[in-house]
Order: C-alpha cells, then sequence, then structure tokens
C-alpha cells in the first residue's frame, strides 16, 4: 500500500482525510511511507518473535520441560524475589517487631495466663473429656449406620426381585 493509497490529501479527496495544518503534502507522504516502513517491520518482528515462541516450546518439549514444572519455577523465582524485596523484608520487621511488643505487653501476659488457669481446671478438662466421648460415639455410630446401608443394599442387590429386574435389563 503506498502513501496515495492511505487518503491523504491537500484538498481532502476520497476518504475525507486532511493534511494537518503546517505540514505538506510531500511531507505528509514521506511520514506515511515512514509508517507504512514501520508497519512493515511491526509486522516481520511478530513474525519472528512468534517462530521464536514456537522453536522455544519445542525445545522445552525436548528438554522434558513442562508447562506446570515451568510455572512452578517461575512460582518460586517470583516468592524468592518477594521475600528479598525491601518492602516485604521491611514488612516483616515490622511484624516482628508489633509481635514482640504484643507477647511481651501486660495483657497479653494476663490473658494467657487466665487460658492456661482455665485449661488446667477441672471444668474444663471434664468437659474435654465429655466432647471427645461424644464424638466418639457420634463416629461409631455413624460408621455402625454406614456399615447397615451397606449390608441392606448388599441384601437388596442379592434378593430374587432385583436379579429379575437385572435380567430384564
Amino acid at each position: 500500500m503506498d502513501a496515495g493509497d492511505r487518503g491523504f490529501s491537500s484538498e481532502g479527496g476520497a476518504s475525507g482525510r486532511t493534511l494537518p495544518p503546517g505540514l505538506t503534502e510531500e511531507e505528509g507522504l514521506e511520514l506515511e511511507m515512514e509508517l507504512i516502513k514501520v508497519e512493515d517491520e511491526i509486522q516481520t518482528l511478530r513474525q519472528v518473535l512468534s517462530a521464536k515462541e514456537r522453536h522455544a516450546a519445542d525445545l522445552r518439549r525436548s528438554l522434558g520441560i513442562s508447562p506446570l514444572s515451568e510455572l512452578k519455577t517461575n512460582i518460586t523465582k517470583g516468592w524468592q524475589d518477594v521475600q528479598t524485596s525491601n518492602a516485604y523484608m521491611k514488612t516483616s520487621q515490622t511484624l516482628g517487631d508489633l509481635n514482640q511488643r504484643i507477647t511481651s505487653s501486660n495483657i497479653y501476659l494476663t490473658a494467657s495466663a487466665t487460658l492456661d488457669d482455665i485449661s488446667r481446671s477441672d471444668a474444663y478438662k471434664k468437659t474435654q473429656e465429655t466432647l471427645s466421648q461424644a464424638g466418639m460415639m457420634t463416629s461409631s455410630a455413624f460408621s455402625s449406620l454406614g456399615d447397615a446401608i451397606r449390608n441392606r443394599l448388599v441384601e437388596l442387590r442379592n434378593s430374587p426381585t432385583f436379579k429379575s429386574f437385572e435380567d430384564k435389563m
């Protein structure tokens, strides 16, 4: 496509496009030619890039590098980059300092001691034991129910009625 086909004209030509003010028709044609050349180069570069990407994919396949392993490598490298970043290190340091302040505060120490006292109390131990037993009994009941249902289905499947129905199918 040449510059004349692009539709620039000083009068507004067939396409209705006119040259910007201060640009001669010759300069407009020159810019159009340069634009065509750059667009052709872009198209060539796209084709070369596509061919290189296909070649790289073939090489990865030949080396046994799967997309999943490549993703894993990228994620691992990305995580390492995050961990070594200034923002991560500063945030980690700030959170460590905050944790230190909280765990050494009077409120935290008092609450922790209270929870320790509760966990050593007889009422807590009895409640824990009762709930544990209830959980085991519930688990056993569901297991028995599952066994009963399974046995009943086996009986049903071996029944003459089911066999007769199965034969007709």
